[in-house]
Parts: C-alpha cells; structure tokens; sequence
C-alpha cells in the first residue's frame, strides 16, 4: 500500500493528524525536494527525492520499494492534477490510499470569493502554454496553473494576443503559508515573475474591442481558420459534428482533414476530447497545427500522410469523419474495421464518384444519408441575392451489430 500525502505551503503545521501518523510511521517518504524541506528533522524515514523525467522512472522506483512502508508527498490534493491520479493508473486504487490537503484552486476562490463551481481550471504543467486559448471568453474566471515564476507573464501575453488585453489578472503566491502574497494587474500590463514558484493565477477575461470570441460549441466562422479552401464550412461543420456527437474522453480520427476544423472544434467540445488529423499535404498539415493552437487544441495529433496506410498503428477510434479521399481504395473499410461497439462514421461527398461510394456503402449498411444545400446572400448588381454553394452529401452511420 502506497500512501499520498497532500501537503500545503505551511507545510507540517498544517498537516491532520492521520496525515502526520503516515508519515511518521512510514519508512520511506517520496517526493520532490521542496516538498521534503517541509518535513520536520525528526523523521526517520528515508527521503527520496524524485528523479527527472519523473514518469519513466516511476515503475521502478515502486518495485524497488515493493514491500516496504511508502508515503509520497503531494502538493494539496493529490488527485486534482497530482502524482495521486498517476500512482492509480500505475498501481490501481486499491494498492493507494489518499490523504489528500486543500487545493490550491479552493485557496484560491477562497481568497478571492469566486465559487469554485464557476470557475475553469487549466493546467499548464507539462502541456503547451495555447491550451489555455480555449478557455478565454468574456466574463469566465479561470484559474492556470503554471509551471515557474515565469508563467505569468507567458500567461498575459497569451491573453492580450487575443485582444483580451484589459483582463484583471491575480498571482497567488504560497497560498497557506506565512509568505503568502497577491501581485495584481493585466494583461497588457504585466512585466513581472510570480513572487514564488508555487503560485496560481487567476483570470477574469475581459474582452478588447479587438477580441473576437468564439463559442464551444460547433460551427466557428471560417474566418477563424488558416485555409486554401479545403475546408468544411460553417453550416456543414456543424451538422457534421452533430452526427459524429463527441463525448468526453473520446478520441476521433479526422481523415483528409485540411484546416483541421472537424478534428479541432471536436476538441474543444470538451478538454477530454482528443483527435487524430491525417493530412498528407505538408503546407495544410503546417496550417492545420497553426489552427490547432491558435484555438486551444495543441495537443492534437497531426499525422503527415495518405490513409489508408497513414492510419496503421493509430490508437482505435470512437469516431471517424472522412472528409476527403473516399474513392481511396480500401480506406473506408478500414475506417469501418477499427471501429467498435457505439463508434460513429460520418463521411462527406461533394462530387459523384464520392457519392456513388456512399451510396454503395448505404445500400448495403444503412445507416443516415443528408444532403445539405445552403445559399448565402450576396449582392446583385444594386440589390442582394442568393448564391449557392455546391450540395454536401452526409452520410453517417453507427455501429452496432451491423455486418461487416
């Protein structure tokens, strides 16, 4: 049994008494050096400090500690962002116990006054900095969590890249503890590092007039997108997406994705959501990723190549859009096979040799077949009229048992 222990700025003051009985019974105590400096001398347990890269030595430093009496050190509450949530996945509930602190985010709001329930939380530890593009809208309070004294100011930039230049920004530095501090400014305004290394910021985004906001849910305007014109447009985007209907903790592959628009508005339909944009052109794949960020999806994966071969080795899907290349031999068949029970199939034909593949696929599995037509105003000579884009057939399909 591995026991975590969540520990605060104030260190063993602040510690409850089962917390204290851990560690003073144990005969190891893990964690990282500021957090081991905590501790008080009388301890006798032996201290390992973690080693860098944590993650790929993890697993051994457990088995040669097997059968020996361990308790790790946390930064408040283990399982919120912290090595608790990590020893689970490796060990399995069972073999950890948490004893878990106040965290920092509930510090914060306390110091604050914001109700934790409306606040989003975004970390920053170990992930690119344009994550947190996604969750700058007007009138939202965020809470970031970054990673060194510099993250403020990386943070500031960020917003005021985005015309959210005018947003009241916080920095919590060693909250709990007698060196606790607030340093309080903007966006455009901030210059200076965070008093400590363990700080949290909190944001009230306020909009510029140069902000433009962009909802979560789907169907941005295209105007959002780098593109050379492949890409699914606005109206198609979004009943596309309602057919594909993303669930938290999913994972899409985007094939033939071009701007990438599926594949990232797909993400931002939750933070959980993870997608796989194949594209085999290298100009788009570079516009696709530039899009990604800008957006608040960087960590979708983009795939340079030509499916179906490009698909080989991918993790298996929940769903998969197929925007482009249906007359591929092969693709949509390996598409359909690597999906399971529940996984959806969404695929998009605008001229006759896609659609005849659709149509084929339909007469022989079902499923749902869409064509869309939209027209937009525009003008006319001295008056307005409608232009009309090329129809879009949609076919989408779930798969249950259906034959192969």
């Amino acid at each position: 049994m591995i026991t975590v222990v969540g520990i605060g700025a104030d260190g063993w003051t602040g510690l409850p008494e089962a917390s204290r009985h851990a560690l003073e019974t144990a005969e190891v105590v893990m964690g990282g050096p500021r957090q081991l400096d905590l501790l008080p001398a009388h301890l006798t347990a032996e201290r390992v400090a973690w080693p860098s890269p944590l993650l790929p030595a993890l697993p051994a430093l457990m088995d040669g500690h097997a059968g020996r009496e361990v308790s790790v050190l946390a930064s408040g509450d283990p399982m919120f962002h912290g090595i608790g949530s990590t020893l689970v996945g490796l060990l399995g509930a069972a073999r950890v116990r948490v004893l878990p602190h106040v965290s920092s985010v509930s510090l914060a709001c306390a110091r604050l006054g914001w109700p934790v329930e409306r606040v989003e939380v975004v970390s920053l530890v170990g992930r690119p900095p344009q994550t947190l593009n996604a969750a700058v809208l007007p009138g939202r309070r965020v809470i970031v969590l970054g990673a060194g004294r510099e993250a403020p100011s990386l943070v500031a930039g960020l917003l005021a890249g985005q015309g959210y230049g005018p947003s009241p920004i916080t920095v919590l530095s060693d909250l709990g503890a007698d060196t606790e501090t607030a340093q309080r400014g903007t966006a455009e305004t901030w210059n200076e590092p965070a008093a400590s290394a363990l700080h949290v910021i909190a944001v009230e985004c306020v909009a510029g007039p140069e902000a433009e906001p962009l909802a979560r849910v789907p169907g941005l305007p295209d105007s959002a997108y780098e593109h050379d014109g492949q890409l699914t447009k606005r109206e198609v985007r979004a009943v596309t997406l309602a057919r594909l209907a993303p669930i938290p903790g999913e994972l899409l592959w985007d094939v033939g994705a071009g701007a990438g628009s599926i594949a990232i508005e797909w993400m931002r339909s939750h933070p959980s959501c993870a997608a796989v944009a194949v594209e085999h052109r290298a100009d788009r794949a570079a516009a696709l990723r530039r899009n990604a960020d800008r957006l608040g999806v960087p960590s979708l994966r983009v795939v340079e190549g030509r499916a179906p071969a490009a698909l080989d080795g991918l993790p298996a899907p929940d769903a998969v859009f197929v925007g482009g290349g249906l007359t591929t031999p092969g693709l949509l068949e390996h598409c359909w096979e690597r999906l399971g029970p529940g996984g959806r199939l969404v695929a998009n034909a605008v001229t006759l040799e896609s659609e005849s593949v659709i149509a084929q696929w339909y007469g022989r599995l079902g499923g749902d077949l869409v064509r869309l037509a939209v027209q937009r105003a525009s003008p006319v000579g001295g008056f307005t009229g409608w232009r009309a884009a090329m129809p879009i057939t949609v076919w989408s399909l779930t798969r249950k048992d259906v034959p192969k």
